[in-house]
């Protein structure tokens, strides 16, 4: 059993930390210390009390302790897992509103889109300065980011740091899951081949059971039944939902699956998140808006506290999320696959090298040996190279406080169809977020 030090930066996270927390906790080959850190003082108290519990209950060799000193948390660290949001929801509710005054729909606003544009502008410094001050006190540790624009974000830290970065995202296990209720399967029944960047990603190759996996799902929705999904609940866990209603249409047209939530992947597009569509209603995809955020933020802070009140222990059990698993195979040299973002070396032929690109990945001792595609195909290659290129833009942008980067990459967007609309945009959003935003 490996004993190791992990620091969580946005360690008060309600949503984020209870889950990866209980998910170390439940790794029997994981030991050491757990070190949260983040800027609000009340969320890090809950935070380290809720991590003291569900250790206790999994009965692990973990201590948790918390700091508000960046520097001091990150000391010595191994692993460092960041889930941050620079501006917290409200940037987010500007990231969404401005945008709409222009007619602009987002069904998410934090990957691509003037948000996903907004938010990288605001992220990346901070990530970055976190990745440099590893450099200082823990050079050798691996930076798992779970933040998004998590393509841009894993970017910026690889080209302007040494830090050893994978990014993750639980986008693929979560279609994944989609498939495992329409046709009864396990996860050792899945064969995939998948490459794209995140949020956009495709299924290259599938086989579920050995069988064409393909025309399984081609079946599935010939047959008219709707994919179960997950949850059944309304309300505002009811965008969140992956109806499929989207991804199959691109299916259908490209002949590999994407595998990603619809909601996510209407946003790389420019027809599907218009007027004539309901905003996306059509396809199945509603706007998230910050009130749903908003409503699952108070729903997992009083869930957390109800936790803390009560004497017996929280519940335990494993989230889709791969950070336990990566920690401990690195940690203990054992094998895992996983679905990881990391600069393309080889991996993806017909994408630039050093480009972030999200594939499958032997993940061990090594680090993260990540499995090559070869080369996409025509189709699928030309709905990722342009976002590819101007999520580069968007970096260099963030990074030196280019106005004229910022205004190509946003006019480059497909959510954007008013080239002479498109700077007032983005005045007003650099406007809005001027404080975050001292690099302009």
């Amino acid at each position: 059993m490996a004993r190791t030090r992990i620091c969580f930066v946005g360690g008060g996270s309600y949503n984020w930390t209870p889950k990866l927390l209980a998910d170390l906790a439940l790794t029997r080959d994981l030991a050491g210390a757990i070190i949260l850190h983040d800027i609000d003082p009340t969320a890090l108290d809950e935070m380290q009390r809720l991590g003291r519990r569900l250790v206790a209950a999994a009965g692990a060799d973990f201590t948790v302790e918390a700091s508000t000193d960046l520097a001091d948390a990150l000391r010595d660290a191994e692993f460092v897992i960041v889930t941050i949001t620079t501006g917290g929801l409200e940037a987010m509710r500007k990231d969404l509103e401005i945008p709409l005054q222009y007619g602009i729909y987002q069904s998410v606003g934090d990957t691509v889109g003037p948000g996903g544009l907004s938010r990288a502008l605001r992220n990346v410094p901070v990530l970055v300065e976190i990745a440099r001050t590893m450099e200082r006190v823990c050079p050798d540790a691996w930076l798992l980011n779970l933040t998004n624009p998590l393509t841009v974000l894993t970017r910026a830290v690889t080209k302007t740091t040494q830090i050893k970065t994978i990014g993750l995202c639980h986008e693929l296990l979560g279609v994944r899951g989609g498939m495992m209720r329409m046709f009864g399967a396990e996860v050792e029944d899945f064969e995939m081949q998948v490459a794209g960047i995140n949020h956009l990603i495709w299924l290259l190759d599938l086989k579920i059971k050995g069988q064409d996996g393909f025309q399984m799902v081609r079946q599935y929705a010939a047959g008219g039944d709707p994919v179960p999904l997950k949850s059944t609940s309304g309300g505002h866990r009811a965008p969140f939902q992956d109806r499929w209603t989207l991804k199959l249409a691109l299916f259908e047209t490209y002949g590999y699956l994407p595998a990603a939530g619809d909601r996510h992947l209407a946003e790389f597009f420019p027809y599907f998140l218009t007027a004539e569509t309901g905003a996306g209603e059509d396809y199945g995809v509603l706007l998230t808006t910050i009130e749903h955020r908003e409503d699952l933020v108070r729903e997992a802070r009083a869930e957390v506290r109800a936790w803390l009140d009560r004497p017996e222990p929280p519940p335990l059990e494993r989230s889709l999320e791969e950070s336990a698993d990566i920690i401990a195979a690195i940690a203990n040299g054992r094998s895992v696959r996983a679905i990881v973002n990391l600069p393309n070396r080889g991996q993806i032929d017909n994408l630039p090298r050093e480009a972030v690109v999200e594939t499958l990945a032997v993940v061990s001792a090594a680090g993260a040996n990540p499995i090559g595609v070869g080369t996409l195909p025509p189709g699928v290659l030309n709905t990722i190279y342009p976002h590819l290129v101007n999520q580069e833009m968007i970096v260099d942008a963030a990074l030196t406080g280019d106005r004229r980067l910022a205004l190509q990459a946003l006019v480059g967007d497909p959510l954007v169809r008013d080239f002479r609309a498109a700077p007032r945009l983005l005045d007003d959003l650099l406007r809005a977020h001027a404080d975050l935003l001292p690099q302009f």
